[in-house]
């Protein structure tokens, strides 16, 4: 029975990708329900979130420490959830697959890999390193019967040593090079102007991420555009901190609570999300 609710999940989330739809990135359990609640489809993680919250710095926590995050946030929600796997969580492809195989036996729907590394001299994969891990997970799931769905994240706009002028070029050949190895979408974070994101609609063909944040075009500007999906990353993580900030701040500095109980949740309220 598990089985076959997770690979619904899998369909449902594939076919989410046929229109448009904005994704939340959760990073923990109560974080994923609250989103439910609102009305979302689907739940993405952030990696980020998970690691900090749990002590890390991004791109330093333990495979496990995801890995428990994740099931957690899969058991307290009943829509897909796509896994944030940085850049795969293994040396090898064969490893790669190893911790996306155990990813879906925790229940995920969809992962994120993406093709920036923690080596400053080399901080984009080469592109047949990056195919190669990319057709490991997409055999995995022909072998297991198990399609899960790959977000392909490429990361030019993002890494400083791309130019500004190469940063489109580059994004399209490596998004071209990434769907002939299996991937189901592209994600581009850090692409903002409505030109780019036009002429990426436009040389790539199957389903596009890009990330909320500063300066991206409005929802329904890139809806119309053709763009299927809106990723939120780090950004709702961030804003809880930054509103955690702001609490502290009014108690410490103003002696008052009014950022703290004004429009929160109640208690029973949050007995609910268990």
């Amino acid at each position: 029975m598990e089985r076959t609710i997770s690979l619904q999940k899998v369909i449902d989330f594939k076919e989410l990708h046929s229109n448009f739809f904005i994704l939340p990135n959760a990073w923990d359990a109560a974080v994923a329900k609250i989103f439910e609640q609102c009305g979302f489809k689907a739940i993405g993680t952030t990696s980020a979130g998970i690691a900090v919250s749990h002590g890390y710095a991004d791109r330093n926590m333990p495979f496990d420490t995801m890995l428990a995050a994740v099931r957690k946030i899969v058991r307290a929600v009943d829509i897909p959830v796509t896994v944030d796997m940085e850049d795969g969580y293994g040396e090898t492809p064969e490893e790669v697959a190893e911790s996306v195989r155990q990813v879906i036996e925790a229940g995920a729907a969809g992962i994120n890999l993406e093709d920036s590394s923690i080596d400053p001299q080399a901080p984009l994969y080469d592109i047949p390193v990056q195919q190669e891990k990319i057709a490991a997970i997409r055999q995995l799931g022909d072998r297991i019967g198990f399609p899960i769905f790959i977000n392909a994240r490429t990361d030019p706009y993002w890494i400083k040593h791309v130019p500004p002028s190469g940063r489109l070029e580059e994004t399209v050949k490596r998004a071209h090079a990434y769907q002939e190895a299996g991937a189901d979408c592209i994600f581009v974070p850090g692409i903002r102007g409505m030109l780019d994101i036009w002429t990426l609609r436009k040389e790539i063909s199957g389903p596009i991420n890009v990330l909320a944040g500063p300066g991206l075009p409005p929802a329904q500007d890139l809806e119309a555009l053709g763009i299927q999906r809106i990723s939120t990353g780090s950004g709702p993580f961030r804003a809880a901190l930054t509103l955690l900030h702001r609490i502290g701040q009014d108690i410490l500095e103003g002696g008052t609570f009014e950022q703290m109980t004004s429009n929160v949740l109640s208690y029973d309220d949050l007995s609910q999300l268990r």
